[in-house]
């Protein structure tokens, strides 16, 4: 009586057999699209990510272009004197006896 049950489940085993190996591919594959390395999450991650990098970038380049300014002012070619004497009281701590001097500290954070 085993046997003949055995037996008579096999036709239905070997039919669900198939459809069932490509429901479990279409799982597999479909997960990873949605949650593997570079599925559609990780792709969303790398969007954001790309995004704080640029903005990033863009407030480096302006700090960047100010320095060069900065620099090209403080060259030999075209010495900015006004700028030559604010570095020189920023940096040695120099005021003549009859000015007043007022420290302004920049707010932003340090990195």
């Amino acid at each position: 009586m085993v046997k003949y049950l055995a037996e008579s489940h096999y036709p239905f085993v070997r039919r669900a057999a198939g459809p069932l190996c490509i429901v479990l591919a279409m799982f597999y594959l479909g997960f990873h699209v949605f949650c593997g390395e570079r599925g559609l999450l990780a792709l969303f991650t790398e969007s954001r990510r790309l995004a704080a990098l640029t903005t990033e970038l863009a407030a480096v380049q302006a700090e960047r272009a100010a320095l060069e300014r900065k620099d090209k002012l403080l060259s030999d070619d075209s010495l900015d004197l006004d700028l030559l004497d604010e570095q020189a009281r920023r940096e040695l701590g120099l005021a003549g006896k009859d000015e007043k001097v007022y420290i302004l500290h920049d707010e932003t954070p340090a990195p």
